[in-house]
């Protein structure tokens, strides 16, 4: 029986962990399949307090999850498929395992949207990813495209430019919702094409499955025409990792959890 189970090893996570923790509650983390969530893939944070000059995704998370070990917390690598909250100890099964809890703090975090088209799948890993950080090192001189108007598009297609030869940044409204000082950046590169007033309908692989072009859509004129692009970055935003606990905790329309007398 544990007296704190945390499922999640991003930021949020990682500070119930420090708390849990500092509290001598000897909390047990369930990092899953993406240790450190979304900022272990993210390059310069400049956003979080203490830092001047910024500081790695990767190298915060790092310093987060040993302030946490510090004082006691415990992790594993596991991932919630399924959830019993009926009785008044919590069940969670982690991969093949069943674990027990008197308290149970969900920070499971969100995953990348990708758009839903045809070869969708099949496509992930060959020409179309959600992680410029990952992969952006495998296209080096090539065109690619970013989807997305916000601040990860523009940080993204940033950190691209380090190794394609263009940056196409599609975004299907007429200006981008990035922060002035993201905007400024990318306009400034001239690596970097934006495209506006447009949408991807159609990944074009080629005999080898690998990604080859996308077919735009101007969102306006309906005007199609073809985009020679070695590799997609999706940048539209996340979908909450909560599939576990569907038909099991309240949730609002988008699948994320509502919170009560908090």
């Amino acid at each position: 029986m544990e007296k704190v189970i945390i499922i999640g090893s991003g930021c949020a996570g990682l500070t119930a962990a420090i708390y849990a923790a500092r509290a001598n509650l000897s909390p047990l983390v369930l990092e899953g399949r993406q240790p450190g969530g979304q900022l272990s893939t993210t390059t310069l944070v400049e956003n979080y307090p203490g830092f001047p000059d910024g500081i790695d995704g990767p190298q915060l998370i790092l310093n987060m999850h040993k302030q946490a070990e510090t004082f006691g917390a415990r992790f594993a690598y596991a991932e919630v498929t399924d959830f019993d909250g009926s009785n008044k100890n919590i069940r969670i099964q982690a991969d093949d395992e069943w674990l027990e809890t008197q308290t149970l703090i969900i920070a499971s975090g969100a995953s990348a949207r990708y758009l839903q088209l045809e070869n969708e799948e099949k496509l992930i890993g060959h020409g179309l990813t959600s992680c410029a950080t990952c992969d952006g090192a495998f296209y080096k001189n090539v065109p690619v495209c970013v989807v997305g108007g916000g601040d990860s598009a523009a940080e993204e297609s940033l950190f691209l430019t380090r190794f394609a030869s263009k940056v196409y940044l599609i975004h299907r409204r007429d200006k981008m919702r990035a922060s002035v000082i993201m905007q400024d950046r990318v306009f400034a590169n001239k690596k970097i094409a934006p495209i506006w007033n447009t949408v991807v309908t159609k990944y074009i692989p080629d005999e080898k499955g690998e990604m080859r072009a996308v077919r735009l859509q101007n969102v306006k004129t309906n005007e199609e025409r073809e985009l020679p692009v070695a590799c997609v970055f999706m940048a539209i935003g996340h979908d909450p990792n909560t599939k576990a606990y569907r038909s099991k905790l309240d949730m609002d329309a988008d699948g994320y959890l509502i919170t009560k007398n908090l």
